[in-house]
């Protein structure tokens, strides 16, 4: 037989963790009427010891309380089979964070190298995989999330892009989507690609610090269209807005934002 202190220390669990799987009838060893010490057989080592192993599993103790009751060889394997896809639901998921984060390093580096920088570039292939025609369409947003393929199926800043039309007389209309990137042997497409190989362009910064909260949309259209000018391109209408960035200065907002002008 043995103490809890020589247990404790032959298991390296604290005398706390053995008194809550006391508790939690995870262990009962027999207990000294006159002086209340517990001491603990061999059979007591072998259920510390398991109940450490499937806590080690991540398996909740009221699974492990259920085990300890009974639980055959078949049920056993059905838990860890349920726990096994719990950890492959978990890899997909920081796989996909560590991806997210990556994207973000990268847009930092944008914004250092192009920030009121204006140059051509070709905008990627995006599956379109939901919009909202105007802003004031919340009954569509549930709808939109639901086409979502990002974290926690949450519309997150890298799947999110405002669309402007305009014209010559100024801004007509502009929508939010949805977007996915299309990959090289990407999987079967199901919504409109949008693709562009000619675009200018730049890194602009919005929000309360920069702008005071105004509206720079005509702005931004009146340097697009001065480029264009000087440089000899026929703008197509569009502007693709992106949003890289947020942070803050003096608890206001400053806003990063990548766009994309299509051009003939």
């Amino acid at each position: 037989m043995y103490t809890i202190g020589q247990v404790a220390k032959f298991l390296d669990v604290s005398r706390d963790t053995l008194k809550f799987y006391e508790e939690k009838e995870l262990v009962k060893p027999k207990q000294n009427i006159e002086n209340g010490y517990r001491k603990y057989n061999h059979f007591d080592i072998y259920d510390i010891a398991t109940v450490n192993f499937y806590r080690e599993l991540d398996i909740e103790i009221k699974k492990i309380q259920e085990l300890r009751k009974s639980k055959s060889i078949e049920g056993i394997e059905s838990l860890l089979e349920e726990k096994e896809q719990d950890v492959l639901d978990e890899i997909e998921y920081k796989k996909l964070l560590l991806k997210k984060i990556q994207i973000v390093k990268k847009d930092c580096e944008k914004i250092k190298q192009f920030l009121g920088e204006y140059t051509v570039k070709e905008m990627n292939p995006l599956e379109i995989k939901g919009e909202i025609e105007h802003f004031t369409a919340y009954d569509e947003y549930g709808t939109l999330k639901k086409n979502t393929d990002s974290l926690k199926k949450a519309v997150t800043l890298t799947s999110l892009r405002r669309i402007i039309r305009f014209n010559e007389k100024g801004i007509l209309e502009e929508k939010f989507i949805i977007v996915r990137k299309v990959e090289d042997f990407d999987q079967e497409i199901e919504g409109e690609i949008l693709s562009h190989p000619k675009c200018i362009y730049t890194v602009i910064e919005n929000g309360r610090w920069s702008t005071g909260g105004e509206n720079i949309d005509h702005s931004v259209e009146a340097s697009l269209r001065k480029v264009a000018l000087e440089k000899g391109y026929e703008l197509l209408g569009l502007v693709y807005i992106n949003l890289l960035l947020t942070i803050y200065e003096d608890g206001l907002e400053r806003v990063f934002l990548e766009i994309y002008a299509p051009i003939k």
